[in-house]
């Protein structure tokens, strides 16, 4: 698969937005903000850029661009942390909608998640709430940017994908701590009437599997624009820091590990581009987007904690923004599914039960 002219215009505009509005002074501001998010930054990817509905269809308002155009964009909010439920509205929450959602029911909601109006993140990725004819009820823990979500896809643990506004009366979403303050979580309790929420009409135990497993396809290329800036900003410090009369990116043992890091980020791209090329050919998504998803999750991880290495103690501080990436890295890792579970799936469809 080649990129084409409008690919590449659609990363650089991400990149000059990102570049321009979040930045790691902005980075920190948001972090340290109790709102736990960058509303701005929302606004200006949704209403000045119309990023949000990338892969919406143009009947609904949204782009109507690939799976490719969304990871040059995932790459681009990956590298600057972006505080914003992106991932969770663009990704998983719109691919919900089309996967599951009739024709009715995508022209009802898809609009209002193209303008940016409706933000929305995906609960029941590990354990699932239960819906029987009455209710659904349940517990979700660490769902991401729950509390500024406008409404939330339900993973039911019977197969069915559900949309319930987070309004809907009996619902909670409590604020929890979590590791990575860039993805902020919370524990989602259900006590909500069928009536209250939709059920999407196409839903099924297979169409959550290809979401996350899409998803993870997808992750794989944020989780890819962030180790390209553990790699960037080390370079920088690198050619900064003296040590011994000299820079230290100047000694055999530091080009040695910033060229191991640029080769994992390199094959981490070429995984990522195999994964959209299956997802917008709709092929087989098992091989191509575990391929990614295992790749570039252990990708982001040595890249992150080489970047904490290679900046010796500075990059131990609070101070300094490493830490961010290294937890961003640890969160990545264990949010849709894990690499060794990518492996293991990898294994099985080659050498079946020898596996």
């Amino acid at each position: 698969m080649q990129l084409g002219e409008e690919h590449r215009l659609i990363g650089d505009a991400a990149q000059s937005l990102l570049s321009e509005t979040a930045g790691l002074e902005r980075l920190r501001a948001v972090v340290e903000d109790p709102s736990g998010w960058d509303a701005p930054l929302w606004s200006a990817m949704a209403q000045d850029m119309g990023l949000i509905g990338l892969m919406i269809p143009d009947i609904h308002g949204g782009a109507g661009l690939d799976a490719a155009a969304m990871a040059l964009v995932l790459e681009e909010t990956g590298r600057r942390l972006a505080v914003v439920p992106f991932f969770e509205t663009a990704v998983l929450g719109v691919q919900s909608l089309l996967m599951a959602g009739d024709d009715d029911q995508q022209a009802a909601l898809l609009p209002g998640v193209a303008s940016g109006d409706q933000r929305m993140t995906v609960a029941g990725l590990a354990a699932r709430p239960h819906l029987d004819n009455q209710r659904l009820s349940g517990v979700a823990d660490h769902v991401s940017f729950a509390h500024v979500a406008d409404a939330l896809i339900v993973f039911a643990d019977d197969g069915r994908i559900l949309h319930v506004p987070s309004d809907a009366p009996g619902l909670t979403i409590i604020r929890t701590p979590g590791l990575d303050p860039t993805r902020p979580l919370s524990r989602v309790v259900f006590d909500v009437a069928a009536a209250d929420l939709t059920v999407l009409s196409q839903g099924s135990q297979a169409a959550q599997d290809r979401i996350r497993l899409l998803g993870a396809g997808l992750l794989a290329a944020e989780q890819t624009g962030a180790a390209a800036f553990c790699l960037e900003a080390t370079v920088a410090y690198g050619r900064d820091r003296i040590q011994f009369g000299r820079a230290i990116a100047s000694f055999q043992a530091v080009k040695h590990m910033l060229a191991e890091m640029m080769v994992r980020i390199e094959a981490s791209r070429s995984a990522v581009l195999y994964a959209v090329t299956a997802i917008d050919r709709n092929l087989e998504l098992e091989d191509a987007c575990a391929v990614a998803a295992s790749w570039a999750t252990e990708t982001l991880q040595k890249c992150a904690a080489d970047q904490i290495q290679l900046h010796g103690g500075v990059g131990f501080t609070w101070e300094h923004h490493a830490h961010l990436y290294f937890k961003r890295a640890r969160s990545s890792a264990s949010w849709l599914t894990s690499p060794s579970s990518h492996r293991e799936m990898i294994a099985a469809r080659l050498f079946g039960d020898a596996a």
